[in-house]
């Protein structure tokens, strides 16, 4: 599964994509897995009420199921102007 960071988020993890194997049921597990990774990944969790999620880039939220799905992308919330 491809995993996509942007904004903030891939400033404290310090990559913009990375490929990973996951037994994570849904989104919220899988930032479960990732936070018990590296430091890194428990900063850029650690209030995920301030993060947005895309499922193959479609918005969606931390309960959805990740059966299928080969791309999340992690973002801040987007204001337009």
């Amino acid at each position: 599964m491809d995993i996509l960071y942007f904004a903030w988020v891939r400033e404290r993890i310090g990559v913009p994509r990375e490929t990973v194997t996951t037994e994570a049921k849904t989104v919220n597990e899988l930032v479960q897995e990732l936070i018990a990774k590296e430091e890194r990944y428990a900063a850029a969790f650690a209030d995920i009420s301030a993060l947005r999620v895309a499922l193959d880039q479609d918005l969606s939220d931390f309960d959805a199921p990740l059966d299928g799905v080969r791309e999340v992308a992690f973002f801040p919330p987007m204001t337009g102007g």
